[in-house]
Parts: C-alpha cells; sequence; structure tokens
C-alpha cells in the first residue's frame, strides 16, 4: 500500500499486530512510559463495504456485530478489554470529562449516560480513552508526573474554541497537571492541502487568531487552505507545554484514503477511526 506523508521524517510510526490489526503510534507518547495507545487505520477489522474494515461508530450503519468485533480486536492490541473502554459523545463542542472508573464500558458495551462531550482525562488505570475520527484533529496529553491523560477531538470548531487549552486547563484542575510536564501529539487528520473552507470558517479564526498565525490562505475567490495541525500546535504552546513536547502528524486522512477514513475524500460514505489511550 502506497502511503502518503507529510514531511521528511517518520512521526507517526505503523505496526501491524499478530491479529492483522494496523495502527499507528506516537514515539514522544511511548518515550514517557506512562501509556499505551495507538491511532487506528481502517485495516484489520471485520467491517464491510464503505466501512470495511475497522470501524468504530456504531451510529453510521454498520452492523453492530463488526464494530463490536473490530473493538475487541483493538483491545487486543491494548491488552485490554472492551469492558475498560470510555468513548466520547462528540458533537464539535468545548466539552471535557471527568472519566472515573465508574465509566467503564460506556460508549461500548453500556450506553452513555452524557452528551455533547469532545474531551475526555482521567487518572484512572482501569480506564481507555476513546476518541472517533474521519478528518478532524485527535489531541492526546500525557502527563507522565501526575499520572494524567487527556484525548481530545478538535475538527475546525473545536480548533477555534481552543479545546486542546481547555484540555490542559482541565487536567491542571483536576489533577494539578503542570503544562510544563506535558507531552501532547496532534494525530492524522486532514492536511492544508486537502482542507479548503469557506470565508465564514477563516472569520472565526480571525477572531480567535487576529494576528494571522500563517493558519490559512486564499487559493481562490473565497475559498481558503485551513492547516489545522499547525493551528492546534500553537494552542498547545499557548496552553504553556513546551514545543519539544508536541509531535505533530505527518499523515493526512485525505491523503492516504485506502488507510484511514476521510469523510471529504469517501463524500461521506465511511467508518471512524479511533484514538486509544490509558496509563499503564
Amino acid at each position: 500500500m502506497k502511503i502518503t506523508r507529510k514531511g521528511d521524517r517518520e512521526v507517526c510510526k505503523i505496526h501491524k499486530a499478530e491479529n492483522g490489526v494496523v495502527y499507528l503510534t506516537f514515539s514522544g507518547l511511548e518515550r514517557t512510559g506512562a501509556v499505551r495507545h495507538l491511532f487506528s487505520t481502517r485495516t484489520g477489522g471485520v467491517s464491510e463495504g464503505i466501512y470495511a474494515s475497522m470501524n468504530f461508530s456504531y451510529a453510521r450503519g454498520d452492523k453492530k456485530a463488526a464494530v463490536d468485533e473490530n473493538f475487541r480486536r483493538i483491545a487486543e492490541c491494548l491488552d485490554c478489554s472492551v469492558e475498560d473502554m470510555v468513548c466520547s459523545d462528540q458533537t464539535h463542542t468545548d466539552h471535557i470529562r471527568l472519566v472515573t472508573a465508574e465509566d467503564r464500558g460506556k460508549g461500548v458495551v453500556s450506553p452513555k449516560d452524557y452528551r455533547d462531550v469532545d474531551g475526555l482525562i482521567t487518572r484512572e488505570r482501569s480506564v481507555v480513552l476513546c476518541t472517533l475520527y474521519a478528518d478532524c484533529v485527535p489531541l492526546f496529553f500525557v502527563d507522565p508526573v501526575k499520572k494524567a491523560i487527556g484525548l481530545s477531538h478538535s475538527g475546525w470548531r473545536g480548533t477555534v474554541q481552543k479545546i486542546g487549552k481547555k484540555t490542559v486547563e482541565a487536567m491542571g484542575r483536576e489533577f494539578g497537571t503542570d503544562p510544563r510536564d506535558i507531552y501532547a501529539a496532534v494525530g492524522p487528520s486532514i492536511c492544508q492541502d486537502c482542507y479548503e473552507v469557506s470565508g465564514d470558517v477563516i472569520e472565526e479564526f480571525q477572531k480567535v487568531f487576529p494576528e494571522n498565525l500563517s493558519f490559512w490562505y486564499e487559493k481562490n475567490p473565497g475559498k481558503y487552505q485551513l492547516d489545522l495541525w499547525k493551528a492546534n500546535r500553537r494552542i498547545l504552546m499557548e496552553a504553556g507545554i513546551p514545543e519539544g513536547q508536541i509531535e505533530v502528524t505527518d499523515l493526512c486522512t485525505c491523503c492516504n484514503p485506502n488507510l484511514l477514513y476521510s469523510h471529504r475524500a469517501s463524500q461521506g460514505k465511511r467508518g471512524n477511526l479511533g484514538a486509544f489511550m490509558g496509563l499503564l
């Protein structure tokens, strides 16, 4: 399979598990020694058709039994059980939920009793956080000092609302996390070359970033190319995370539709990728 990378070095490492699941990791997060984590690809699951094959969404029309099996296979890769997983309820908000042991299994083996949650934080070793994607930006946070983690979903709305910074602030309130201790990653998502937006989106960014930090340029009249990677990296630095502790993906979902689900590349006919992370 041909893989298109952005940049001249491999930021996202590709692995193939014994059960056939292909997934991605970040070296910086691994080096903390505090977490198990991965970002899924669309390879190694049992879903069929437009969902082929490693889909984690129960809400897009895929068979429940197939999604259940996909979760089981990814749990095997993480050396955990599906009962340990806790899923978000993403609606492009900046709402962040403190996950406790009582939340184990919600969104996978039991219903969620919360809504409008795009970020998850925890210090519980008994849970594995999960957020879902198909072009939006996954944000990983690891505090190896306080032994705390966070996962947040940041599309353009989440980026404008600076959910990355708000996740860091929530970790500070709940766990006493110092931003200078955090190791973060901006995960596989749509790149600037592929992400065309209209002027109303840029107007929202101009309100938040009036200095225009080269996050966008006008390609055609009224059409702009937006760089969510650069914007989220800047937001994480604003939150106090040292620049050298932030890894930014080199894989675009839209450039790699055979490896990763992309809403834009598939015109909405797709499954969902998953970001997973738990404390060791």
